[in-house]
């Protein structure tokens, strides 16, 4: 997501590199770049000219900070400008003061409404707090059925009476149970349809007013681009929306809706959905989106979601491991899988200063080469696994493991020879020494193409001086 449009915006920055200062002249072609960016992405017409038009003002009114060039002080205007049309502050979720907290899902069929149900309640779940997610829509082909399969998944409870009882009925019986239960909060999954229509909106506006939520959120698919701020007013102007969940950011969509909603319909987006898997949805921040907009990465999300996957006992002792040089393959494999339950090798490195600017075919390259070595690792045995040395002083051995992977002999040998260096440099990290900790991601002083780098050779052989360059696990 946002990849177009933050390459259109890297071509504003440019045409400020080398001025000495922001002036009216200069600013116009910067300006001119950043609004055919934002409608490009599909960013509602009146949200680009008022964006345009607040830019323009601060960044003439902004004084001159000693050490700071034109184009990072007019990135910083154009940050603060971006959070302050998505919101400026995350909104969290209503929590009623006397359980159980009601949550109306409203949206048109399509949008992944029920799916957005089942992760907010996983969300929920993970903040200790109980969750009965109610199933309402009786006209949907299999969507009961859908939203019980979740809640098998996710082991939250859903309450259904079939596709034969009113949907206001089933809405009101489904809070007395959650009373009955104890649940913290009820979240009603509710009929959706093409296109808005008169009955959809009288029988959402029934089933309001029986249960009264706390909440009533609209799902929205990002893929519609500015028509999503269009739809969040209109729901709110027909039912009285509290905010919005922004689906399918991950895909193919230019990013206009999470710049519009807010600053059309007047309601926050609340939550967003990144990918398919039901662990797959995040609380909104504007500041976050902004920096992910701009190329900066965003470190914060990076670390919740390492912190919700990593148990801190396990990291201690792995820790010890790596810097002890006592880590080995069963190690490695372990934290390739909890890097997967992450998400994808792309998400995460977008996540990351710096890394935005990857090309698909860089990170395609690195989840080719993770499964390579994955599948590589699967083939050893658990001692094999745990003494890398007794594959590096066997032939017979790697060509065993070769076989079983579905590679030739030179991959493993060049596995182990990178995994022993790797394993070498983490030891010296430990140590404090430094020197050579850029051979581990082919930056400077051991990358290729770096003085002073050389590519580890087969073990127990004679190194030649010149070596056919490959790529490792060790260079992604």
């Amino acid at each position: 997501m946002f990849e177009a449009l933050a390459e259109r915006l890297e071509g504003a920055w440019k045409t400020l590199r080398g001025q000495d200062k922001i002036s009216e002249s200069n600013i116009q072609d910067a300006l001119r770049e950043v609004r055919r960016a934002l409608l490009e992405a599909d960013v509602n017409l009146q949200v680009v000219k008022q964006f345009i038009a607040d830019v323009e003002e601060k960044a003439l009114g902004a004084e001159v900070i000693r050490g700071v060039s034109p184009d990072q002080q007019f990135v910083k205007i154009v940050n603060d400008e971006l959070v302050n049309v998505m919101g400026e502050s995350n909104v969290p979720l209503a929590q009623a003061d006397n359980p159980p907290t009601i949550v109306l899902m409203a949206g048109l069929q399509g949008t992944g409404k029920t799916t957005a149900t089942a992760k907010l309640a996983l969300h929920l779940r993970k903040q200790k707090r109980s969750t009965l997610m109610v199933a309402t829509d009786v006209y949907r082909p299999a969507a009961i059925d859908q939203l019980v399969t979740l809640g098998k998944q996710i082991d939250v409870p859903v309450f259904e009476l079939g596709t034969d009882t009113n949907p206001v009925e089933i809405a009101r019986r489904g809070v007395e149970h959650a009373k009955e239960i104890g649940a913290d909060t009820v979240i009603i999954d509710t009929a959706g349809r093409l296109q808005i229509d008169r009955d959809m909106m009288a029988e959402l506006s029934e089933i309001e007013k029986t249960v009264n939520p706390h909440e009533t959120l609209l799902v929205v698919d990002a893929m519609t681009g500015q028509e999503a701020a269009t739809l969040t007013r209109t729901f709110n102007e027909e039912i009285g929306i509290t905010g919005a969940i922004l689906t399918k950011l991950d895909g193919d969509t230019r990013g206009g809706a999470a710049l519009s909603v807010r600053q059309v319909s007047g309601r926050p987006i609340k939550f967003v959905g990144l990918g398919e898997k039901v662990e797959a949805l995040q609380p909104f921040y504007p500041d976050r989106m902004a920096s992910r907009i701009l190329g900066m990465g965003d470190v914060l999300s990076l670390v919740e979601k390492a912190a919700e996957a990593v148990d801190i006992a396990d990291a201690e002792k792995m820790q010890e491991k790596i810097l002890s040089a006592k880590f080995d393959f069963t190690d490695f494999l372990k934290q390739m899988r909890l890097m997967k339950s992450m998400g994808s090798l792309g998400g995460i490195m977008k996540l990351i200063p710096g890394m935005g600017k990857l090309s698909d075919d860089r990170i395609q390259e690195g989840e080719t080469q993770l499964k390579r070595t994955e599948a590589m690792i699967n083939s050893m045995t658990a001692e094999e696994r745990r003494n890398p040395d007794l594959l590096a002083g066997s032939p017979s051995r790697r060509r065993r493991v070769a076989r079983g992977s579905g590679h030739q002999e030179k991959d493993i040998t060049k596995l182990v020879a990178d995994f022993s260096r790797m394993r070498t440099m983490m030891q010296r990290m430990g140590q404090g020494d430094m020197s050579g900790m850029g051979g581990m991601m082919g930056g400077p002083g051991g990358g290729p193409g770096q003085p002073g780098w050389r590519r580890g050779g087969a073990p127990g052989k004679k190194k030649k001086k010149k070596q056919k360059k490959k790529k490792g696990f060790g260079q992604l």
